[in-house]
């Protein structure tokens, strides 16, 4: 979500993956569920098939996916969830766009607002700084010795993605949204490692802050993604790779 590849530090951002893994593991559960509420078959469901393989790309054992599924098809008892988005402002006019699947709108926009206000960041109308996001798909692959540059770029190619960014430790996969799905798909068949595979909100240009602005920033972007009911949080400010997601 920074300016620069989302394959950037992907050690740093799997060791804290790695220590969060009980809030990834829960969250992730939830867009599984959504996606299996009316089709609990991902060969016929390609949303919940992408939502599974999110889950795999943050080692969600197979048990753990089974019983969301389970649980959205009714074999066992199931909240219901709904999508949201909001969008505001955070410090120094810096663009942020919060994705939530909650059970109760009323609490998730209560918590939401009180984080934004709290960390010097506004709640804005809907569209107010999504037109200044692309959608896509993002595929980020492990990169190993014996995986090269141009068998990835083939494979991406073929598939139908749009571009790949290579990097020290991984490669990154674009995709449009129609297209992410089979891109995925493809890849996967391939037996290629990911280390993220989701639809992201992207900025068209990146905004640099610094001292007491970029460290009030910080806390407001923890502070939401602390949130339970919140998925996902997408902004427009270039962190140094030590403050990376």
């Amino acid at each position: 979500m920074s300016g620069h590849s989302h394959a950037a530090n992907i050690a740093a951002k799997k060791a804290k993956t790695d220590a969060a893994k009980g809030k990834i593991f829960t969250k992730v559960g939830r867009e599984i569920a959504v996606a299996a509420k009316n089709n609990p078959d991902p060969d016929t469901n390609s949303k919940l098939a992408d939502a599974i393989a999110k889950a795999k790309a943050v080692n969600m054992p197979n048990e753990n996916i089974k019983r969301c599924i389970a649980k959205a098809a009714g074999e066992l008892a199931s909240d219901n969830f709904e999508e949201l988005t909001y969008e505001g402002y955070g410090p120094a006019g810096s663009a942020v766009i919060i994705k939530a699947l909650t059970d109760n709108k009323n609490r998730t926009v209560d918590w939401v607002r009180t984080a934004m206000r709290k960390h010097g960041g506004s709640l804005g109308n809907s569209g107010c700084v999504s037109f200044t996001f692309t959608t896509m798909g993002i595929i980020v692959i492990e990169r190993t010795p014996d995986l090269d540059e141009d068998t990835v770029m083939e494979y991406a190619l073929d598939a139908g993605a749009d571009d790949i960014i290579t990097e020290d430790d991984a490669f990154e996969v674009h995709t449009s949204v129609a297209n992410f799905s089979q891109v995925r798909k493809y890849l996967e068949e391939k037996g290629l490692n990911f280390f993220e595979a989701q639809i992201e909100m992207v900025p068209q240009n990146v905004i640099t802050l610094e001292g007491e602005e970029l460290a009030k920033f910080k806390r407001l972007i923890d502070a939401l993604e602390d949130l339970d009911d919140v998925q996902n949080v997408y902004h427009n400010v270039d962190m140094p790779e030590d403050e990376e997601e």
